[in-house]
């Protein structure tokens, strides 16, 4: 792997982008593959090459349109046949084991761990805050989780614009993001150096003009220099006004990747129960309505909706009887039942639908803990990705605000000595009954917020104030009546 340094000195920028697309660690993700997977109008129940429509033969072709005709010619059976359209059963598992994922890691917000030494570190504190604010962070690391985990990959770029803002100080400049995605067809290439550092990052996309003409575009970011190149048609010519200076002196951009999408692990056992759903469906079409089974001759039968109905048979030994299929639904139902639950188990998904939980009834806080413990677990094993990419975009914001309010020597200071560390915390429903009562039991069993304060959590009223009073003056006409009584 060549230097990144070494790489720019060349003149040719095909050989230079060449190069720049060499330092992935990984495989490009197959985009086409995983979007057809999550689309349950792309999987395979519904290509008709994997599942034919049926082959039936016509009995009567000039009543059936739809019959064609079959000669010794093209086929060894001749007669008539029609297709009849199979059940296609599609289901959004791949998409539901991605947002339950996205919600048990990004459900509550990302808690910043942080105490600033002085008042300048408590500015840049606040700082921090109003951009993650102002960029609406909470919807952002949704956006961020999802892509990651149905596409493998993204990444997340932070530049200035020229519009005035409020950071605790007054700037000229707004800080902006923007999601790289490979699902809409930005093609991602980190470049790491041999310790595993990113470099360079470059992203490949295309641009449409308003005459419908697509242009193709290779832009890199370097700690020192931004680079775009546009393609001609059978080279690469870097745009005028390029390589531009990096201001912060670190690539503004963080990086996300894992191995594999989210449901991996279990597409064969999706697709299996898809084709089983969708087999049964055909078998309910033809078999649901109950069929009987005559012995003899019918004599009379019975008018639809005829009460006390009697089926008329003659002939030696008649008999009558429905056609059953007892077992085989009985397997049916019990492989469906496994492979879902195979499903939720080996990718940590919680089977959290009406169904379930509604008998459920009411739990305590630890019996929650243990009902979701799987998807916390799961969680934890995401901030091997989650916590270098919070920590990374700490440190760029940091970097744009030390040059937004860079006449501020003790700010520029505190913007590289104050350490924020990035928590994520899991999704719970909160027992709040068993939470307050630890809480008052840890007190010595006295209360532990006033009755002013309940008033106005509780959020029944709408002036807490003036409730409160009304309850201490009704209190004291009590305290009042009882003292008269017993005198």
């Amino acid at each position: 792997m060549a230097d990144i340094k070494e790489i720019f000195k060349g003149d040719d920028a095909t050989v230079i982008i060449s190069e720049l697309k060499k330092g992935r660690q990984a495989a490009e993700p197959n985009i086409e593959l995983y979007v057809s997977q999550i689309n349950p109008y792309k999987h395979n129940v519904f290509d008709k090459e994997k599942r034919p429509d049926k082959k039936v033969r016509v009995s009567n072709p000039q009543s059936d349109k739809k019959a064609l005709q079959v000669t010794k010619s093209d086929s060894s059976n001749e007669g008539s046949f029609k297709y009849v359209p199979v059940a296609r059963v599609a289901l959004a598992i791949q998409k539901l084991i991605v947002k339950r994922a996205v919600a048990f890691t990004f459900g509550n917000p990302v808690m910043l761990n942080c105490e600033p030494k002085n008042d300048a570190e408590a500015a840049v504190l606040k700082a921090v805050n109003a951009v993650l604010f102002d960029t609406k962070a909470r919807s952002l690391n949704r956006q961020i989780a999802r892509e990651i985990f149905s596409a493998t990959e993204t990444a997340e770029l932070w530049y200035p614009v020229e519009k005035p803002a409020n950071y605790g100080f007054q700037s000229k400049f707004k800080l902006r993001t923007a999601i790289f995605s490979v699902e809409k067809g930005d093609k991602l290439f980190p470049y790491f150096d041999p310790t595993g550092d990113m470099v360079a990052f470059s992203r490949e996309y295309q641009i449409e003009d308003q005459t419908k003409n697509k242009k193709r575009y290779f832009e890199t970011y370097t700690d020192t220099e931004h680079y775009i190149w546009v393609y001609g048609g059978d080279n690469w010519t870097l745009l005028d006004g390029y390589p531009k200076n990096n201001a912060i002196g670190k690539i503004p951009v963080i990086y996300g990747a894992q191995p594999n999408v989210e449901w991996a692990d279990v597409q064969v056992l999706i697709e299996r129960l898809e084709t089983l759903l969708s087999n049964f469906s055909d078998t309910n079409d033809y078999h649901a309505a109950p069929k009987i089974i005559v012995k003899g001759k019918i004599k009379g039968f019975a008018e639809k909706g005829e009460t006390g109905a009697i089926l008329q048979l003659e002939g030696d030994n008649p008999d009558a009887r429905y056609l059953e299929w007892s077992q085989a639904p009985e397997s049916v139902r019990l492989e469906i039942d496994t492979l879902l639950r195979m499903i939720y188990t080996i990718t940590q998904t919680p089977d959290i639908s009406f169904d379930t939980v509604k008998g459920i009834g009411a739990v305590s806080g630890i019996a929650l803990k243990l009902l979701f413990m799987d998807a916390h677990l799961k969680v934890q094993e995401k901030m091997e990705i989650f916590d270098d990419y919070l920590q990374r975009r700490i440190s760029i914001i940091k970097s744009f605000l030390a040059q937004m309010n860079v006449a501020d020597k003790n700010f520029v200071s505190a913007c590289n000595s104050l350490i924020i560390e990035p928590e994520i915390k899991p999704f719970m429903i909160e027992d709040e009954n068993a939470k307050i009562q630890l809480l008052i039991s840890a007190n010595g069993g006295k209360a532990i917020i006033s009755q002013k304060t309940s008033i106005q959590q509780a959020g029944v009223v709408n002036d807490a104030d003036k409730e409160f009073k009304q309850i201490q003056k009704e209190s004291q006409s009590r305290q009042s009546n009882a003292q008269n009584q017993t005198k």
